[in-house]
């Protein structure tokens, strides 16, 4: 009966799961804008360097990846083609 009554594991697995939730929930979030991100990363590097040149050109870059992550992030996808996405 007292073996029933022993709770005092769940509060720890309650937190790994809600860290788990939280780390994919990352992990999708940094596929979809971690071109954008590094491009953005670049081109401030870059600038700080003094190149404005490449700054400029990876500042377009990172635009263009922002762009097709908004596209891919909007698209309307089921489990149907989840397939055909991975394929790419």
């Amino acid at each position: 009966m007292k073996l029933l009554k022993n709770q005092s594991g769940q509060g720890m697995t309650e937190y790994i799961i809600i860290v788990a939730v939280i780390a994919l929930a990352g992990i999708a979030a940094f596929s979809y804008f971690g071109k954008t991100v590094r491009n953005q990363t670049a081109a401030m590097s870059e600038s700080l360097a003094g190149d404005a040149t490449k700054a400029d050109a990876s500042t377009k870059d990172a635009g263009k990846s922002a762009d097709a992550a908004q596209t891919e992030g909007g698209a309307d996808v089921n489990l149907k083609d989840y397939v055909d996405r991975q394929k790419k």
